[in-house]
């Protein structure tokens, strides 16, 4: 019976051991999680993000992360260095879990804010981005239409999605779109 249980353990800290020292592959995918952030910013970030053919990753707010041969640890510190440097978030900690599927085609955009559902919400082709923030259930009775930013590689963008024109703004995979709570003009 104990040489039983010491089997089970051994073969729990070997699996465990393994997983921290593989190496993420191009083509496959990596799901990471944050915290030390508020709520509402998780959805933003927390998610499963490709890994292109060239090893990179594209994060909310930072833009293309080398991700490819690294281990899961060094990329989570590698992200949270990032987040902390460039002043986006001070006391991010940061998981990264490699996803256990061949490959992940499914791409997403991260929508956060004023938002019925925020979260990571699934891309196709052709997604605009008022089509988006209907995806996260519309904006709430708080959210402003007017002033939605749109975050793409480290640069931000901001629309009024009250005019035509703004509601078929395309967006990318990995876009993370933020609907701010209104001002007290009610803007």
């Amino acid at each position: 019976m104990i040489s039983k249980n010491i089997i089970i353990k051994l073969v729990l800290f070997i699996c465990c051991t393994v997983s921290s020292f593989a190496q993420i592959e191009a083509g496959k995918a990596v799901i990471i999680t944050v915290s030390g952030i508020p709520t509402e910013e998780k959805g933003r970030i927390d998610g499963t993000y490709p890994v292109s053919d060239s090893g990179f990753i594209n994060m909310p707010f930072i833009g293309t992360i080398h991700a490819a041969n690294m281990r899961n640890d060094d990329l989570a510190v590698s992200l949270q260095s990032r987040y902390k440097s460039l002043g986006i978030y001070t006391n991010i900690t940061i998981q990264v879990i490699s996803h256990r599927g061949n490959n992940i085609d499914e791409q997403t955009v991260h929508i956060g804010g004023q938002v019925r559902g925020p979260g990571p919400k699934p891309f196709n082709k052709g997604l605009t981005l008022y089509q988006a923030i209907q995806a996260a259930g519309g904006p709430t009775e708080f959210g402003s239409m007017k002033r939605v930013k749109v975050f793409r590689n480290g640069k931000q963008t901001i629309y009024d999605m009250t005019k035509e024109q703004s509601m078929g703004v395309a967006v990318e995979p990995n876009d993370t779109v933020e609907v701010p709570q209104k001002n007290i003009l009610g803007n």
